[in-house]
């Protein structure tokens, strides 16, 4: 028979074994989670225009200089502000050109007809390109 303070320390004991493994599986899951960008210029263009025109959040969390504990819900906020103006036919466009860009102009219509655009900062990272949405949305 197994007392009640025994059955109580092997609770916590297994409580405590529970903790520590969940905090070590989340450490090295963020360890090892890919940095954001993309290995070219090209592929952060077209990377970028498909994102922005299929509202493509993940796609776009992946593309953006931002912290990534908070990517994930930057690029849905960002996309679902693109869709509620009825943003459609994106094109993105480096500056000063195509090979070493250091600023964007995403451009397109919105909803009414009218047309947007508006500069974003390109930046490399680790040797990954990404995008900087400093400017907000227009």
């Amino acid at each position: 028979m197994i007392d009640i303070p025994t059955r109580r320390t092997a609770t916590v004991a297994v409580a405590i074994a529970i903790a520590v493994t969940w905090v070590s599986v989340i450490t090295v899951l963020i360890a090892h989670q890919p940095d954001p960008g993309v290995a070219s210029p090209g592929q952060l263009r077209e990377g970028l225009a498909a994102a922005l025109n299929e509202h493509d959040a993940e796609a776009l969390s992946e593309l953006i200089d931002y912290p990534p504990a908070a990517a994930d819900e930057f690029a849905k906020s960002y996309l679902d502000a693109l869709a509620g103006r009825g943003a459609h036919d994106v094109a993105v466009k480096f500056a000063p050109d195509d090979l070493a860009p250091t600023s964007a102009t995403v451009s397109g219509k919105l909803g009414d007809g009218s047309a947007f655009g508006y500069p974003v900062a390109i930046a490399v990272k680790n040797k990954l390109w990404l995008v900087s949405f400093t400017p907000p949305l227009p």
